[in-house]
């Protein structure tokens, strides 16, 4: 079993090292404006995962993932080197379309403030639909002791079970 620090340290390692290698060594046109934000690797030290913005269009997001696909190797090797450990773990690259989600949940806030404004406008004219005041209160007159007519008595005063 492995320590999770450990596994921790690996992964930032793992993004450290892909970053700067894509940085400086990788020279493929097809590769964008391409930043690295996260690694994750698996417990067994075997498996990594490299998350990825790429500025640009759908088209460039390809052609980036494309590069990055036939630079694997060479990243899998470096990687595996600087990391100094027994087996050199696979690596899949993964798009992290954080930007889209940051644009759909902007999108979803905004329909909710116009939602929220509507329902704000439509109550400000607006006026209860029944009395002022629908709660009866109690008034001197109107209450002398007993409630509803029955003065202390119960259901078995009143002459037993109803069933």
């Amino acid at each position: 079993m492995t320590d999770p620090a450990r596994v921790r340290r690996h992964a930032e390692r793992v993004r450290e090292l892909v970053a700067s290698v894509v940085r400086s060594q990788i020279k493929d046109p097809r590769l964008g404006m391409i930043t690295i934000t996260d690694a994750r690797i698996t417990a067994d030290l075997r498996e990594a995962t490299v998350f990825y913005t790429v500025l640009g269009d759908t088209v460039a997001q390809q052609d980036t993932a494309a590069a990055l696909e036939s630079a694997k190797g060479m990243l899998r090797s470096t990687v595996g080197k600087a990391l100094g450990l027994r087996h050199s773990p696979s690596l899949a690259f993964v798009l992290d379309n954080v930007q889209d989600q940051v644009k759909h949940i902007d999108d979803l806030l905004a329909q909710a403030r116009h939602a929220d404004a509507e329902v704000q406008r439509r109550a400000a004219g607006a006026a209860y639909a029944g009395e002022p005041q629908p709660y009866r209160e109690a008034d001197d007159e109107d209450s002398d002791g007993d409630e509803g007519g029955q003065s202390g008595t119960t259901g078995a005063d009143r002459g037993g079970d109803r069933r």
